[in-house]
């Protein structure tokens, strides 16, 4: 190592914080703040907002809760220090104020028990998940401090994804180091494209770039770490396990007084010491991704809203073993609540398959008729046709939301993202409950799921949860003698290739034909999506996996004369 050269060891805590537990959070803060001591880290960086939980919402908009944000940080400068981490630079994501009382996504660095810079976001996308920001105000535009020496750089998320702005800022400002703390939610085939772009970052830079990821889930939202450091030539030196809470460390060497720093927190270099082995994670496969995503976010929506046990509805379909399994892997079996919920165009198979799977998980599991019930209300209100139809899906979410509030489960909806397009489901049927796990899966992707579930549970020699004529059969609600979803709708196939391409890369009419599908075709399908909007304003919250999630990123007016047309 030169003269002109400098060791720092770095920790990189992927955390799960949770939204409004400040007191919460600081804990988990201090714990890695430990750890962080304890492996010899002169730097710990932690996620953005890891003070408050991320994303906060219209939270950012009320004084008490910027206040309390910012009491927590200064209290938990003096907590580091007393628990004898003063002389670690801790990077801290929490939300700040303007001058003017307006809301402000910042990072601060700590250092023996101060406060000693803060950075405030300069770049407020309107975009997707971070539509919370709209009324966020930007503040500093770069902030480089010298720490043992060496000049460093901090960004907050976005600001490193823009081709301009702020990376060519710290382009400019040659520091020795950059480091990047993020709440970056997972997204398919997003992980890719996070690494080419810390790589390319630190290329551009010329400096190295460490990027750290929150984990854990915040409503809809799932974030997956999967925190990277990369070298000024774009190499991967360390690339954490995704879904992982902890620590990761990379030992970097690096320029020393590369640049004119803001604040000098001290210039003598740390002591020459060993370095540590760095490893690499083995990234998941696409199902894995996936599967993971949908059991962490089931998983936190149940603990941090404290519901003792979750409930579904089980038909013997995929979809409801596809959300029971997932539901088992998040919060365990045991607080797993089936029901099976017969009418009198139940098949047999319905029931075998149901029950089937209740034993291969090993939930809790009953049987109610629901044919009774539907009786008395067909006697006294005379329905028939779709209504009647309508009706059972109905009775049965009314058994379902009665059970709930007797027992106190979280009832779970099992549609998919391939009925919620096209309008495939009951308003206060099948679309009640309080959480929907599957809501942004296509229908085939739900049965690929599945059949990755059997596979994984096969190869570490275990019984795989789902019954394979759940997978194998065809399709229906069975609302009235001899009903298949192919009545109504284009086989599952077709249909998710015009629902991708109109939904998830919203390329309208002219892309679904330009793709080759048949223009009246094309044309009934998306009538059936642009008209059902009103039902999916109405449906649960539900993880997000795309980059198109109805409820979070996909807004269309209700009311809308707009047809599309060639």
């Amino acid at each position: 190592m030169s003269s002109n050269s400098g060791q720092l060891r770095i920790a990189l805590a992927q955390v799960n914080p949770t939204v409004g537990e400040l007191a919460g959070n600081s804990d988990l803060i201090c714990e890695y703040a430990n750890k962080a001591s304890a492996a010899g880290a002169h730097v710990l960086l932690l996620p953005e907002m890891v003070i408050t939980g991320y994303p906060v919402e219209d939270l950012a908009l009320r004084q008490t809760f910027r206040t309390a944000s910012r009491a927590a940080l200064s209290a938990l400068a003096k907590r580091l220090a007393g628990e004898g981490h003063g002389q670690m630079l801790a990077v801290v994501g929490y939300l700040d104020q303007s001058a003017d009382n307006k809301p402000q996504n910042a990072v601060a660095l700590i250092h023996d028990g101060k406060i000693v810079a803060k950075y405030i976001k300069h770049h407020l996308p309107n975009y997707g998940v971070f539509d919370e920001y709209r009324n966020f105000v930007p503040g500093t535009q770069s902030l480089v401090v010298r720490f043992h020496g060496i000049d460093i750089a901090i960004a907050i998320c976005e600001d490193i994804w823009l081709d301009q702005g702020p990376v060519s800022e710290l382009a400019k400002r040659t520091p020795g180091l950059v480091l990047v703390a993020n709440g970056s939610p997972f997204e398919r085939s997003k992980v890719d494209v996070r690494l080419e772009l810390v790589k390319s970052r630190a290329q551009f830079i010329g400096a190295p770039l460490a990027y750290v990821n929150m984990t854990g889930a915040q409503d809809d939202l799932v974030f997956d770490g999967d925190s990277i450091v990369a070298t000024a030539n774009g190499d991967v030196l360390v690339r954490a396990p995704q879904f992982f809470d902890g620590m990761v460390t990379a030992d970097l060497d690096l320029k020393v007084a590369s640049s004119q720093p803001d604040v000098v927190i001290s210039q003598e270099p740390v002591a020459p010491y060993a370095k540590l082995t760095h490893g690499k994670a083995q990234r998941l496969s696409d199902p894995a991704q996936i599967w993971q995503a949908l059991v962490v976010g089931l998983r936190d929506y149940v603990e941090k809203n404290k519901f003792p046990s979750v409930l579904l509805g089980l038909s013997g379909g995929i979809d409801s073993a596809v959300v029971a399994a997932i539901a088992a892997d998040a919060i365990g079996a045991k607080r797993v609540y089936g029901v099976g919920l017969p009418s009198r165009y139940s098949s047999d198979h319905s029931l075998s398959d149901a029950a089937e799977l209740a034993k291969k998980i090993g939930l809790n599991y009953r049987v109610i008729e629901i044919e009774p019930m539907v009786a008395t209300y067909l006697s006294n209100l005379g329905l028939t046709g779709v209504a009647e139809e309508n009706l059972q899906a109905r009775v049965r979410g009314t058994t379902l939301m009665g059970l709930s509030n007797q027992e106190g489960h979280l009832v779970l909806a099992t549609g998919n993202k391939s009925e919620l397009a096209v309008g495939y489901s009951t308003l206060y049927g099948d679309a009640v409950g309080g959480y929907a796990p599957i809501k942004d899966l296509f229908k085939v992707d739900v049965w690929e799921l599945a059949k990755w579930r059997n596979s994984y549970a096969q190869k570490r020699g275990t019984v795989g949860p789902i019954p394979e004529n759940s997978i194998s059969k065809e399709p229906s609600a069975e609302l009235r003698p001899g009903q298949k979803d192919s009545d109504s709708l284009p086989d599952y196939e077709v249909l998710d290739k015009i629902l991708n391409i109109y939904i998830d890369e919203d390329l309208g009419l002219e892309g679904v034909l330009a793709a080759g599908f048949d223009e009246e075709l094309a044309t009934k399908t998306i009538r059936m999506v642009d008209f059902a909007e009103y039902k999916r304003r109405q449906y649960p919250p539900g993880t997000k996996i795309s980059k198109r999630a109805f409820g979070k990123d996909r807004r269309l007016p209700i009311t809308s004369a707009w047809r599309e047309h060639k």
